[in-house]
């Protein structure tokens, strides 16, 4: 059995961030869960339940980013992409900063998992 080699420093890097926003969103569903009341049941639970699900998809795609498993890198990138959608929506005005952040987080994400030594690693030279 050969071992498994170590993913690169960029990969690493990639892989906490992604691992943040995971953890982030499970922050929001449990905060979401505290403020569900009677009048938007059912509003406050899907929401609850999408950030649950949306969170942990996050922390296997950091998982997966560390072991040369080529599945992950595209659930990542349209995780990113669509974080940029959000980070745009909330550009301006008092929210501006958590545009900065959510959009400075998904570029530098993209840039470390599309790097040449990333696809090395993650895709099998068998698959290139």
């Amino acid at each position: 059995m050969t071992p498994t080699p170590r993913a690169t420093p960029f990969l690493r890097v990639a892989a906490v961030l992604v691992a943040l926003e995971g953890a982030a969103l499970i922050v929001l569903a449990v905060l979401e869960a505290l403020t569900v009341s009677g009048e938007r049941l059912v509003m406050g639970l899907t929401t609850t339940v999408f950030f649950l699900g949306y969170g942990a998809a996050l922390l296997v795609g950091a998982w997966g980013l560390l072991r040369p498993w080529d599945l992950v890198r595209s659930p990542v990138v349209l995780a990113q992409l669509i974080q940029l959608g959000v980070a745009w929506s909330f550009r301006g005005g008092d929210t501006g900063a958590v545009a900065a952040v959510l959009a400075v987080t998904a570029v530098a994400v993209l840039v470390l998992v599309l790097l040449p030594s990333s696809t090395a690693y993650l895709v099998p030279e068998d698959e290139q």
